[in-house]
């Protein structure tokens, strides 16, 4: 099934547009393909460099970008990486606390506390 298209319309340098029409030219295709093709090539390349990782990580965890943002800039796999690592950087750990203080041994183990010898005081 063919993906919904939408129409982009967007102002670019005359020098640029024309090396662009050069180039169509020559590969025999239309300028929307060389610029579909542009786009996909320049975003593949984004998604795999370290820094916009790292900017794209940061607007994530900072609530800037949605799940759905990561996900289709970086794929699933990546964006549920990152979904529980901000799960795990927003969560507040529980604290353990005893309120009177630790149990005694004889609390703790419900009874006599067993003594533990080795092999050789036994014999």
């Amino acid at each position: 099934m063919a993906e919904e298209k939408t129409r982009v319309d967007f102002n670019a340098p005359k020098s640029l547009v024309e090396r662009a029409d050069s180039v169509v030219e020559i590969l025999d295709i239309s300028r929307t393909r060389l610029l579909i093709d542009a786009l996909e090539d320049e975003l593949e390349e984004l998604a795999n460099d370290t820094e916009f990782r790292r900017r794209l990580g940061d607007a994530y965890y900072q609530g800037r970008v949605d799940y759905e943002t990561v996900e289709a800039i970086l794929g699933r796999e990546e964006a549920m990486r990152m979904k529980l690592l901000r799960s795990s950087i927003d969560r507040t750990p529980a604290e353990p606390r005893l309120g009177d203080g630790p149990p005694s041994d004889e609390a703790f183990y419900d009874g006599d506390v067993p003594e533990w010898r080795d092999e050789e005081s036994n014999a």
